[in-house]
C-alpha cells in the first residue's frame, strides 16, 4: 500500500523540466498559453527564490493580463509578499493601430477580415498572441471592429 503513496511523493518532488527551459517559456511573446503553462510549472520547482524571480518578473512586465494574474497567484503561493497587478490600460504595443493599418493596406482593397486576420498572425504573431490572450474571448470582436475602422478617416492629399 505505501508503495503508490511513495510514487506520488517521488512525483511531486521530482524537478518538472529544466529551469533553463521553463525560463526561456515564460520570456517567449508570441505563446500566452505557453507561458501560463510555464508559470504553472514554476511554482513546482524546488528552488524558489529563483522561480520567484522569474514569476516577478513575469507578474510585472507581461502585457496579457491572464499570465500577470497566474504569476501573481504563484508568487502568493510560494510566500512571496506581493501586491496584485493592475490591468493595462490602452495599447499593449506601442504604435498598435499604426501597424494594423500598414498591414490592412498591403492587402487588397476588397480583402475580408479574415484575410487581415490571417496577415496579422502571420506577420506579428507576437501583437496577435497578445492580444489574443488579454482580450480572451473578446478578442475576434475587438480585431474586427478595429479591422473595420482602420483608415476610415482619411484626408486629401
Amino acid at each position: 500500500m505505501n508503495t503508490h503513496n511513495e510514487d506520488i511523493e517521488q512525483v511531486e518532488q521530482e524537478a518538472p523540466e529544466s529551469f533553463d527551459s521553463l525560463k526561456k517559456s515564460i520570456n517567449r511573446t508570441s505563446n500566452w498559453r505557453e507561458r501560463l503553462e510555464a508559470i504553472e510549472k514554476l511554482g513546482q520547482w524546488e528552488d524558489t527564490a529563483q522561480s520567484i524571480n522569474v514569476l516577478s518578473h513575469a507578474m510585472s512586465s507581461d502585457l496579457v493580463y491572464s499570465v500577470q494574474q497566474a504569476a501573481y497567484q504563484k508568487l502568493r503561493q510560494l510566500g512571496a509578499d506581493v501586491q496584485q497587478p493592475a490591468r493595462r490600460k490602452g495599447e499593449l504595443f506601442k504604435g498598435v493601430s499604426k501597424i494594423l493599418l500598414r498591414i490592412k493596406k498591403s492587402l487588397p482593397a476588397d480583402h475580408s477580415y479574415e484575410d487581415f486576420k490571417q496577415k496579422l498572425q502571420k506577420t506579428r504573431i507576437d501583437i496577435y498572441d497578445t492580444y489574443e490572450g488579454d482580450k480572451a474571448d473578446a478578442f475576434d470582436t475587438w480585431l474586427e471592429s478595429t479591422w473595420s475602422s482602420l483608415g476610415q478617416r482619411r484626408t486629401n492629399g
